[in-house]
């Protein structure tokens, strides 16, 4: 399955609408896609994974990179999940330690605002 990649704005936020399966050969895209918002100035990034069938170690990785880009430059990087079996995955390598999880684009734009972001 292809991976397709939307931006829209909400606010003061930049949102990522990731959908289809992000692997070793899609992640790269990914990675491209957020390299290009962080550097062109986005500091609020939201990404939205609602629409991902499938994330791998290699998703994984390009998001704790985009996170840890932001963070450096004093931005907030938050992820939209409600489906479980991504959520699992989150919990199993204990990243949902790491990254604010959020049922829907608006609860994560919400906790921002309320000082509740990463």
């Amino acid at each position: 399955m292809e991976l397709s990649l939307a931006t829209r704005t909400v606010g003061e936020h930049t949102v990522l609408e990731v959908g289809g399966e992000v692997d070793v050969y899609t992640a790269p895209r990914l990675r491209e896609r957020l390299l290009e918002l962080i550097d062109g100035g986005a500091r609020k990034v939201v990404v939205d994974l609602g629409r991902v069938d499938f994330l791998d170690s290699t998703g994984l990785g390009v998001l704790v990179g985009a996170l840890k880009r932001l963070r450096t430059a004093g931005g907030t990087f938050a992820l939209v999940c409600d489906k479980e079996p991504l959520l699992k995955i989150f919990r199993i390598t204990a990243l949902d330690q790491v990254f604010p999880l959020h049922p829907t684009v608006d609860a994560a734009v919400g906790a921002d605002s309320t000082g509740s972001g990463a």
